[in-house]
């Protein structure tokens, strides 16, 4: 998940609210005498749940059980990359290979890369014949998945282009035959640009097809007091999520369900 990072910090506010928010290093605690609790032993930890066991007890139960064996050698692999932080969570990899499958997905986009996990289970959900569109800026990271995703017999589905994402949405937006052309989209990608890539895909997304905003939690932020020690990144971009959010909320041509999967992912069906 790009920009999303994680170590765990409870603090309380407002005398009784628990906000959990994930960041890059060692804050200190909100003056409430609270003792840090230590990072949770996964890497790549995304949870907004307060009990790191019992999101211990999903993965193990119900997520790494059915975790494809290509999705968990990537998932360790990407675990020994220094951005590992990045990457897309077991449990919502596996809500998006079977929401992908619920819906029949067969062209697919998805915005924000990394090394690949998300673009992976999508790959493994989608027909012999299915498509993904696959945008991002680098691609030595995609390049650490590559061979996983060919050894698993799915890189024929995959189209990647290296480059910004909104240069080549506004080509597509200009071109009719890809209006309404997608079954479903996946955007992980820079915060700020989110309600920008909204403006395009909900042209290129088919009625009744799927748009996916992942981050949209943004590490619990999003209900911090205006004192709150928050990194300046996650400060920055919490105003862009909130915006989003705001957005998607009005926005009458979607249904929108937002999900405390990961660090918040929300998802939207078009209908008109």
């Amino acid at each position: 998940m790009h920009l999303s990072f994680h170590l765990r910090l409870t603090s309380t506010f407002d005398n009784n609210i628990h906000i959990t928010k994930f960041i890059t290093s060692n804050i200190s605690m909100a003056s409430t005498g609270e003792t840090q609790p230590a990072k949770h032993q996964e890497v790549g930890h995304k949870s907004l749940l307060q009990s790191d066991a019992l999101y211990q007890y999903i993965l193990e139960t119900s997520v790494y059980p059915r975790e494809p064996q290509a999705m968990k050698e990537l998932r360790e692999v990407t675990a020994k990359h220094p951005w590992n932080l990045m990457t897309t969570s077991a449990d919502e990899g596996q809500l998006l290979n079977l929401l992908l499958k619920l819906i029949n997905a067969k062209n697919t986009m998805e915005i924000g890369v990394y090394t690949g996990y998300s673009l992976l289970s999508t790959a493994l959900a989608l027909p012999e014949d299915g498509k993904i569109l696959a945008l991002d800026i680098n691609r030595e990271n995609y390049e650490i998945g590559l061979p996983i995703i060919e050894k698993a017999g799915v890189a024929h589905k995959i189209d990647f282009r290296e480059g910004p994402a909104l240069p080549l949405l506004d080509q597509m937006v200009e071109d009719a035959k890809f209006h309404g052309s997608f079954d479903f989209i996946f955007v992980d990608a820079d915060k700020d640009n989110y309600l920008n890539y909204h403006k395009r895909l909900i042209d290129l997304v088919k009625i009744g097809g799927v748009i996916g905003y992942d981050n949209t939690l943004w590490n619990g932020s999003l209900v911090a007091p205006p004192d709150a020690p928050l990194r300046k990144y996650v400060r920055y971009y919490r105003d862009f999520v909130l915006e989003l959010n705001k957005a998607l909320a009005a926005d009458s041509r979607v249904e929108i369900c937002q999900l405390p999967v990961g660090d918040g992912i929300t998802l939207c069906r078009r209908i008109s």
